[in-house]
């Protein structure tokens, strides 16, 4: 990956993290949203937006929906604090690596239990 897409990502990642936190009106986005990863395809025209979003699945769904909602205000907002001409499509997706990160741990500390007790 070249330096330049590096550099737009952390650039996305670290104004998007603002942008939700305290200008986004939407009521199903809360303060418990975290922007975790950007992904920009080579030509900057497609962003892939990874979100960690805690509650139930019912209220990530719902945080998801307000953020796909708010996409193209995020855009535009992008579009005055960067760079560069052209502000990527942003679309939006659960980052389920926490959850999955828990579970395993969960699951090792499950399977070291069980040898200590044999």
């Amino acid at each position: 990956m070249s330096r330049r897409i590096q550099r737009v990502e952390d650039q996305i990642r670290a104004q998007l993290a603002h942008l939700i936190l305290h200008e986004v009106a939407d009521p199903r986005v809360d303060e418990m949203t975290t922007v975790t990863a950007v992904s920009v395809s080579p030509d900057l025209a497609n962003a892939r937006v990874m979100v960690s979003i805690y509650g139930s699945e019912e209220e990530r769904e719902e945080s998801l929906a307000g953020l796909r909602a708010a996409a193209g205000f995020l855009r535009s907002r992008l579009a005055s604090r960067l760079t560069q001409k052209r502000v990527p499509e942003l679309n939006f997706e659960l980052d389920r690596g926490p959850e999955h990160s828990a579970r395993i741990a969960s699951i090792l500390e499950d399977l070291d239990h069980d040898d200590s007790s044999t």
